[in-house]
């Protein structure tokens, strides 16, 4: 009988970082055998101009575990822009993803059974191929933590939109925000 966790999908979602160097990652986890593993097949087998999903690895030939496919969200488009889409940013993703292992976020019992879906948001204007792995490990880390855990919660997001929505790119004003 299969292991309990991730029985369908798993959900997450985490931003690390200022500026050009910022990462922002969904995560779906799921079995394979159910709709991630559709999913996970599905994009790998249909890229689109600028958006070629690939299998993230440690290392050459060595794929993380589990197989985590990497979506970038930003078309790779300069020298230093696709060395941090297929350099620093999948190296990133890899070890947040192989972190989660090693910390028992991820059963490791389960792992090769499982399957990611990354959504990998690198900014155009990256300058640091260095922050840029920090970042997207932690943020990889990060959403990979909040799909297990469960969060935020309901009661956290009705808080949150108490005080007023804010990203990076926007934030309203209080004027705006008025009914």
């Amino acid at each position: 009988m299969p292991s309990p966790f991730a029985p369908t999908a798993l959900i997450g979602e985490s931003f690390v970082g200022e500026g050009a160097n910022a990462a922002h990652t969904n995560i779906v986890i799921g079995r394979k055998g159910g709709p991630v593993e559709t999913a996970w097949a599905t994009a790998l087998a249909t890229p689109s101009a600028g958006h070629v999903p690939f299998m993230t690895v440690v290392r050459p030939s060595v794929p993380v575990k589990p197989l985590t496919l990497f979506v970038n969200k930003a078309a790779a488009g300069g020298e230093l822009h696709q060395r941090a889409t297929w350099g620093s940013a999948q190296a990133g993703l890899a070890q947040g993803v192989a972190d989660a292992v090693d910390d028992g976020l991820i059963p490791a019992e389960d792992a090769d059974d499982l399957l990611i879906i990354a959504a990998v948001w690198v900014n155009p204007a990256v300058d640091d191929l260095d922050v840029s792995f920090r970042n997207q490990r932690t943020a990889a880390y990060g959403a990979v933590r909040a799909a297990v855990t469960g969060t935020p919660t309901v009661s956290d997001v009705q808080a949150a939109a108490k005080e007023g929505p804010a990203n990076p790119f926007y934030t309203p004003t209080a004027e705006v925000l008025a009914r």
